[in-house]
């Protein structure tokens, strides 16, 4: 390991790999740096991710498919069934990936690119000097090192406490986290074409099941329940899914279990500093509705890649010139979805069952192929008129769009 880089890229899960691979490309000198000592293990997601989206970042490999969906199928409290085609499924419905070999291939692109990986080697604080971050010190196999870097990327997860060392305020409040706990089940007899949602205050308060099938016979089955509805005399996300599971799978063999939580806060205030860059999940990028957060990461991998660049490239790298390549161009794209996405978190985690309800036998017989936006919210006022209130900024931005698209 050497003692001076252009870019320091701390965490090597999707955001990471992209950002050092997409600086590498440029003839950066990147290092990569991972704590655990296998990429992609352990995997805390559903592995579901949209087909044209993941494709404008990667070249698909059948090597980390598990399963190709063509539909969702969501259920409410009472049962109902909507199905909707994968086109108008949302971010986290199209391929099923394996994220252990997945988030490996994208580490050894960066690798490919030219980026130095290490394995093992863990972010123990910043190098600040002068009001910049200059590098981080590093532990790597017992032995402490300083390494210094034109600029930091933090990709350290939500836990992610590289922003909060370099002064960014990265805090979550409890109704600003899904706590989540997910099983790999093996012996079940599943359809392979759709992943299935099921909602209700009763099953997942503030959150959602999910089933994602992963081929011959297995399934990733789990729960999120929002932070604010949990606590130490209520039942915890394993409980919910150890009832969920006794009712739908109750001969299911558990082969893994993981637990976490995913940050469902919308866009926080900054994700720059002088000399720093946080993307993926350290920098609340994630999908408040759904929780899922690989493209976006990846996306946000790419423009700070680029950004890491163009900053290097004109000799400045404070939080002006950040902000200007880096924090206003993902405000525009992946934050504006985000943005519109809270709106309806918002909204629909003050639903009671009956309401969900209501939604749903509003849209059972509703043909969901290319619906858009529009049309979806136009369909769910017809079940509740407050939602017209509620969703307002979200209905004018959907007919913007239409709009625009006619143009």
């Amino acid at each position: 390991m050497k003692d001076r880089y252009d870019v320091l890229v701390i965490g090597a899960g999707p955001a990471g790999s992209i950002a050092a691979r997409n600086a590498a490309e440029k003839g950066l000198d990147v290092l990569l740096i991972e704590k655990r000592q296998e990429i992609g293990d352990p995997v805390r997601c559903a592995e579901g991710v949209s087909k044209e989206c993941l494709k404008k970042h990667v070249e698909i490999d059948k090597m980390w498919i598990c399963a190709d969906l063509k539909a969702s199928h969501i259920y409410a409290p009472d049962g109902t069934r909507i199905e909707m085609a994968e086109e108008i499924s949302g971010g986290e419905v199209g391929y099923v990936l394996e994220r252990k070999v997945f988030d490996r291939a994208l580490a050894e692109q960066a690798a490919r690119a030219g980026a130095e990986v290490r394995v093992k080697t863990r972010a123990t604080d910043l190098i600040l000097e002068d009001g910049f971050v200059r590098g981080a010190k590093l532990m790597h196999l017992g032995k402490t090192y300083d390494v210094r870097a034109k600029i930091v990327i933090g990709a350290d997860g939500i836990e992610s406490k590289v922003g909060r060392w370099a002064g960014i305020d990265t805090s979550l409040k409890p109704i600003d986290i899904e706590t989540c706990t997910q099983y790999l089940i093996a012996g079940v007899d599943i359809a392979q074409d759709h992943c299935e949602f099921y909602v209700g205050n009763e099953i997942a308060p503030g959150g959602y099941i999910w089933i994602f099938p992963k081929g011959e016979g297995k399934a990733n089955v789990g729960v999120g329940i929002l932070g604010s509805r949990a606590g130490k005399f209520k039942p915890r996300p394993v409980d919910y899914l150890n009832s969920f599971m006794e009712k739908k799978f109750p001969d299911a063999r558990i082969i893994e279990m993981v637990y976490g939580g995913v940050p469902v806060s919308g866009s926080i205030e900054k994700t720059s500093a002088n000399g720093l860059m946080l993307i993926g999940d350290a920098a609340r990028q994630s999908d408040p509705i759904t929780g899922g957060g690989i493209l976006n990461a990846m996306e946000a991998g790419k423009l700070a890649g680029e950004a890491a660049y163009a900053a290097i490239s004109a000799g400045d790298v404070s939080f002006q010139k950040l902000e200007e390549v880096y924090e206003k161009r993902w405000r525009a794209t992946i934050g504006h979805d985000i943005d519109m996405s809270l709106i309806v978190k918002n909204c629909f985690i003050n639903l009671s069952d009956d309401d969900l309800n209501s939604l749903a036998h509003s849209l059972k017989d509703v043909k969901f192929d290319r619906m858009n936006l529009l049309d979806l919210l136009q369909a769910l006022f017809k079940a509740n008129k407050k939602l017209l209130w509620d969703l307002r900024v979200l209905f004018k931005d959907a007919a913007k769009e239409v709009a625009k698209n006619k143009i």
